[in-house]
């Protein structure tokens, strides 16, 4: 019997779906862990240093998330005999998500509706160059992993050029894709440049003010990874300048806990008021959630578990060290 404990908050409708689908060698326990606890495959995205000593027959943490926080990954770096997993589960939406905030800030969607339901014909802002023809364009994708490949399947069918960035490049892939240390040569060149690569200490800060300024100014940046991979200040300071066209951003600097947003007490995303600027879009970290994504998340979660069960290889294993 395999024993696995979940320690995040599914509905309990999602509880039971998932014990529909397991394999029935499995004993799933759901809450905070039992005294004395002895499961073997602890689900929750942000485990203690106390949750993973609980248990001495933990051989497996999975974050039922798709991009674990760079706090389980240190704190699992202490564990190597601990196996980690994630959930890739939400990449279609994310892809989605993508694409509609591209299509928002290079068409100048939001200030041209705001002023138009005043009968205005027009932004607010006459300077606002009224949008970008994407067509022939070439559109640089950092991260091209899961999500960055349905990206970049949207962006060729608009008919845009795609380069890709990786840490490990595939000659065989069907667009250009570059190392890393290519970055700065194909800045320059793109006009969009579409962030969906993973957050670790490594990619902290990898898009700055040197980068920026790398960025034609008739550029689009576009990020549904995490926001601390784009430097805020920079960030803010390349749009209110207008050194680049526009951002379409879905992650932040800045959260509610969940005590704020259970109260719905307004928090603002950052410490500089990008609300203010007409060539942003704001989406509050929304991308990868639909009203279908908890049953993803399930179907995957149900994925990994039967493979354990069944003694075959766990999918999606990532290692703490690189953080995917």
């Amino acid at each position: 019997m395999l024993k696995v404990h979940l320690q995040f908050d599914p509905e309990p409708e999602q509880v039971s779906r998932l014990a529909a689908l397991l394999d029935p060698s499995i004993r799933l326990t759901v809450g905070e862990h039992p005294h004395p606890a002895d499961f073997e495959i602890l689900v929750h995205g942000l485990p203690t240093r106390e949750d993973l000593l609980a248990s001495p027959h933990l051989h497996t943490v999975i974050v039922p998330w798709a991009g674990p926080p760079l706090e389980t990954l240190d704190l699992l770096k202490e564990f190597p005999q601990i196996a980690v997993h994630n959930l890739p589960y939400n990449s279609g939406p994310t892809a989605e998500m993508a694409i509609a905030l591209l299509l928002a800030a290079a068409k100048m969607i939001i200030p041209y509706d705001q002023n138009f339901r005043r009968h205005q014909w027009g932004p607010a802002d006459a300077s606002l160059q009224s949008c970008l023809l994407l067509e022939g364009k070439t559109a640089l994708i950092l991260g091209y992993g899961r999500v960055g490949r349905r990206v970049a399947n949207a962006c060729r069918g608009l008919g845009m050029k795609v380069w890709g960035i990786r840490r490990r490049p595939d000659p065989q892939e069907q667009d250009e894709v570059y190392g890393i240390d290519s970055l700065h040569d194909l800045l320059p060149r793109a006009a969009l440049l579409i962030i969906c690569i993973p957050h670790t200490h490594e990619t902290t800060g990898l898009i700055g003010e040197r980068e920026l300024a790398l960025l034609p100014k008739e550029a689009v940046l576009v990020n549904v990874a995490r926001g601390d991979i784009v430097v805020e200040a920079a960030l803010y300071e390349s749009l209110r300048e207008r050194r680049i066209f526009a951002a379409a951003i879905d992650v932040w600097y800045r959260y509610p806990d969940r005590l704020l947003r259970g109260k719905g007490e307004p928090v603002p995303p950052s410490n500089f008021p990008f609300q203010e600027l007409e060539n942003v879009v704001m989406s509050p970290h929304r991308a990868g959630w639909s009203p279908e994504t908890e049953e993803l998340r399930i179907l995957y979660l149900s994925r990994v578990l039967n493979a354990a069960a069944k003694n075959l290889p766990m999918p999606y294993r990532i290692d703490p060290n690189r953080g995917y």
